[in-house]
């Protein structure tokens, strides 16, 4: 059996974490022979609710499962950590300007990045997924200067298996009949779901998606709003924010980072954009398509992008670069 590793994850007494923690814990992500260490870090209001997150880890008696550290303090918390997810972050409020909210949380990650720095493995990797998830990654770099840029990224995997999910329910296959998906930029609405290059297998046969969809409307209309727009729905339906299907793309996301990708697929994860072949600018956490091997991540380059996906690639793009140099304004200060 192999050393355990220590897995870190913030705001661990949230909805997310709790849909989250059950499946790291026996298995589902570092693999059903990986002992795990659970850190479970939040904020001190939140350590009574973390005792009974804690007991539930425990009465699930599961084998992987060697330790569980709740905690408050980050020197405890980021120590020793082989993958951090940090899922906790200031969520919007009612009235607050997205200015408002990009400052608070460029001081909850300068400081989570500062920690990383100072007492995480070189070799972590770190997931953010408290948005706005792809400016906080990158403030989260920034702070941990000696870690490699590549070891950092944001979740669009949620995006990813949205649009993946509507593609297969439109075409009546099931979600792994669909590969190829991309989701391009922010984990915002600007966020650009396409499947220009997308591949359905219907019957055995792989198909382009558009000629399998044969609606070319609805994947230019109502299919790329509805993936930008499925967070609000969800919680306008349940009046909380989708935290199972966050859960479960938190998972796919490690999970392939860990293990690598399949051959001739494809995955989206919010990245550093440094060198990428497609125009976007460089100093960015920008989502674009991934290969992963031995737990590095490459761009998918050369894929040709006509003049609608260009014109959305560059605006969400263009949001970023704002939300960016509005974080860095405060980062400085």
């Amino acid at each position: 059996m192999a050393d355990p590793i220590r897995v870190l994850v913030t705001g661990a007494a949230g909805q997310i974490a709790y849909s989250l923690l059950y499946s790291i814990a026996k298995g589902d992500v570092f693999g059903k022979d990986q002992p795990i260490i659970l850190v479970l870090l939040d904020i001190p209001p939140m350590l009574p609710v973390l005792d009974g997150v804690v007991m539930e880890l425990q009465d699930c008696a599961l084998p992987l499962l060697r330790e569980v550290i709740p905690t408050d303090k980050v020197e405890l918390g980021f120590k020793d950590l082989d993958a951090a997810i940090l899922v906790g972050s200031m969520p919007r409020k009612e009235g607050m300007e997205r200015k408002d909210l990009l400052k608070a949380n460029v001081a909850i990650f300068k400081t989570q990045g500062a920690a990383l720095e100072k007492y995480a493995k070189k070799s972590v990797r770190v997931l953010v997924v408290g948005n706005p998830a792809n400016t906080n990654c990158l403030i989260a770099s920034k702070s941990a200067p000696s870690i490699p840029k590549e070891n950092f990224s944001c979740l669009t995997r949620l995006d990813h298996n949205r649009a993946r999910s509507q593609v297969a329910m439109r075409c009546g296959v099931p979600a792994d009949a669909v590969k190829n998906v991309i989701i391009w930029g922010n984990h915002s609405s600007t966020q650009y779901p396409d499947v220009h290059h997308a591949m359905v297998n219907v019957h055995g046969k792989e198909v382009e998606a558009y000629n399998a969809v044969k609606d070319d409307s609805w994947l230019k209309g109502d299919f790329i709003s509805t993936v930008q727009l499925r967070g609000a729905a969800v919680i306008k339906a349940r009046k909380l924010s989708s935290a199972m299907s966050a859960a479960k793309a938190i998972c796919d996301h490690m999970r392939d980072w860990w293990f690598g990708t399949l051959d001739g697929e494809f995955m989206s994860m919010g990245v550093y954009a440094g060198g990428n072949s497609y125009g976007i600018p460089e100093d960015l956490i920008y989502s674009f398509p991934v290969h992963i091997k031995n737990k590095s991540w490459n761009i998918h380059d050369g894929l040709p992008i006509n003049d609608f996906s260009r014109a959305k690639m560059d605006a969400t793009a263009a949001e970023l670069v704002e939300e960016r140099d509005t974080a860095l304004s405060f980062l400085s200060q």
